[in-house]
């Protein structure tokens, strides 16, 4: 898919993408490098692909550096920070996008610590390096976003009720945001054809996917997902205003 950001557009701003290694997070990250912007790609355990990753966009003219970190241990969580302030000096964009609770041998409130408490903590430690004008991205879905009113399935309900728990917490930092000058915005998104959540539903709950596709007429990929996500990092929106991506038709009656 073609970048939606204009090349150079973002010349000289500094982003930090979560969960940026692959998937939804590596495309986003390579379009905010092919604007021009400064990228952090921060991985969990999959640092040979964001090395790759970071290669590839230096070898086209770009900046990027690789920082590992599990969002959910604050020390290195912290230990993040302070190399991206010392290679860039502050970012610009956050893009809160690693999430997770379906992966197999974790702890049972794994969902939870990662959704919601590594996100208020990550946004707390983030606050000191975003300046005036700044703008952090929550990442959701629509199964998370409307949990409260539309039931999701029993696969998926754990993870549902923790990202929405994290979108909550983190709405509730806005005042604060706000003083400071920083944007926030959520884009919630269908299911997403290509993502591991969405393989794993499938395995768990065979032909959720093909349903899901049936009842929303078309489902966005990967790369078009991670073009709305970087659109509304940098389009002028309300604060805590909520992008949706894909159709909504069965969620909260719109």
């Amino acid at each position: 898919m073609t970048n939606p950001l204009a090349a150079g557009s973002l010349e000289g701003k500094r982003v930090l993408v979560t969960g940026s290694s692959r998937g939804i997070g590596a495309d986003t990250v390579g379009y905010f490098a092919g604007a021009g912007a400064r990228v952090v790609i921060n991985f969990r355990n999959k640092e040979a692909r964001a090395t790759k990753l970071a290669d590839a966009i230096r070898a086209a003219g770009g900046t990027a550096i690789t920082v590992g970190a599990d969002l959910t241990d604050p020390a290195s969580v912290t230990a993040m920070f302070e190399t991206i302030g010392a290679e860039f000096g502050g970012l610009d964009i956050l893009v809160m996008n690693a999430s997770g609770g379906m992966e197999s041998g974790m702890a049972e409130d794994y969902a939870m610590t990662l959704n919601r408490d590594a996100q208020v903590n990550l946004l707390n430690e983030a606050i000191p390096l975003l300046g005036h004008e700044s703008r952090v991205v929550f990442v959701t879905s629509h199964q998370a976003h409307f949990i409260a009113t539309t039931t999701t399935m029993p696969e998926y309900e754990p993870v549902a009720r923790s990202k929405r728990a994290g979108e909550d917490a983190l709405r509730a930092v806005i005042p604060q945001l706000e003083q400071a000058g920083i944007g926030f915005v959520v884009v919630s998104g269908d299911m997403i054809e290509g993502t591991i959540t969405a393989t794993l539903l499938e395995r768990a709950n065979p032909g959720a996917l093909s349903a899901r596709k049936d009842a929303a007429g078309r489902l966005f990929n990967v790369s078009e997902f991670a073009a709305e996500i970087v659109q509304a990092a940098v389009e002028p929106v309300p604060l805590g205003n909520t992008r949706y991506v894909g159709d909504t038709t069965g969620f909260d009656g719109r």
